[in-house]
């Protein structure tokens, strides 16, 4: 179970792909990168890649340090998983506390809150495909970085 009081709702999974969903996100909730040897390939297609971003498993792992030294109460707390045969939707939000620098914004100590919606391939029990889609737009908002010079 991912970080919430109220399990997530998930419909139509295995347990091991939902095994494989879940740990992706406890990756990043537990500040450790290896989990997503167990939750990815190696060749996973993370879509978009964050700025400077790696291709990959291991593209991925730098930057799960960054984020949580950016953000060190992470927290992603799952509201749904919908799945049919090798596919998952995700619905779920991402909270914390801006107290790092973040793709070059200065750490303004604001907490934030934002959704995110993501879509999975799933093959032989890991994820080979990620799109995903963050409210950075309203992350910059909360934390004061935009409109610019808002702070």
């Amino acid at each position: 179970m991912i970080d919430t009081a109220t399990p997530p709702k998930v419909f139509g999974l295995t347990p091991v792909e939902r095994r494989a969903v879940e740990t992706l996100y406890r990756a990043f909730n537990e500040a450790d990168p290896d989990l997503l040897d167990t939750a990815v390939t190696e060749d996973w297609q993370d879509t978009p890649l964050a700025p400077h971003q790696k291709p990959g498993r291991d593209g991925m792992k730098p930057l799960i340090g960054e984020f949580v030294a950016a953000f060190p109460d992470v927290r992603i707390t799952l509201f749904e998983i919908i799945g049919a045969p090798g596919r998952a939707a995700v619905r779920g939000r991402i909270s914390g506390t801006h107290t790092g620098e973040w793709f070059g914004i200065a750490p303004t100590g604001k907490p934030f809150e934002m959704p995110m919606h993501e879509f999975h391939h799933i093959a032989d029990g890991k994820l080979t495909h990620t799109w995903h889609l963050e409210d950075w737009f309203g992350w910059l908002f909360q934390v004061g970085a935009w409109p610019a010079g808002a702070r």
